[in-house]
């Protein structure tokens, strides 16, 4: 039986970094909905306005 490789503190970073930007478009999707502004991303290299 092999034993796992221990996490490298890179792939630790890059992890809590992808939640935290999960985290905190949630919130910036929340706090545009409650406030009726929409919000801006991007699609087939345009930016487009889209409500939430």
């Amino acid at each position: 039986m092999k034993t796992p490789k221990p996490k490298t503190p890179a792939y630790d970073f890059a992890a809590a970094a992808g939640r935290a930007l999960r985290r905190a478009a949630k919130v910036a999707r929340k706090t545009a909905k409650m406030h009726g502004m929409p919000i801006y991303i991007s699609r087939n290299g345009k930016v487009v306005a889209i409500q939430p």
